[in-house]
């Protein structure tokens, strides 16, 4: 199995200076840093005397939360779209079913 191309990437999270290697464009990187960046600034302004390493870890998890959570209602989403479909094929079927 062939693996992307990875990149060096030198970027700051929090004012911690980090070579991170991705197969992502600079971009996608950068974006990505800025979230993480952004919650661990929110978790270190929200409480002066938390540790870099417990900001670290609880901006880690209010990630984990906001993916678990978009995932879960994408998941919600996906089967309501998947029922009507369902619904609209039955309909499709039974209409085809009496006209012919």
């Amino acid at each position: 199995m062939l693996e992307a191309a990875k990149h060096v990437h030198n970027v700051q999270v929090a004012g911690l200076s980090l070579k991170l290697r991705s197969s992502h464009n600079a971009q996608t990187v950068s974006e990505l840093i800025k979230i993480v960046d952004e919650k661990v600034k929110d978790v270190m302004g929200a409480n002066r005397t938390v540790s870099f390493q417990n900001a670290l870890l609880l901006a880690a998890l209010n990630i984990a939360e906001e993916l678990f959570l978009l995932k879960k209602t994408a998941t919600t989403e996906f089967d309501k779209i998947e029922e009507r479909t369902r619904i609209i094929l039955d309909q499709i079927e039974d209409v085809s079913a009496t006209t012919n």
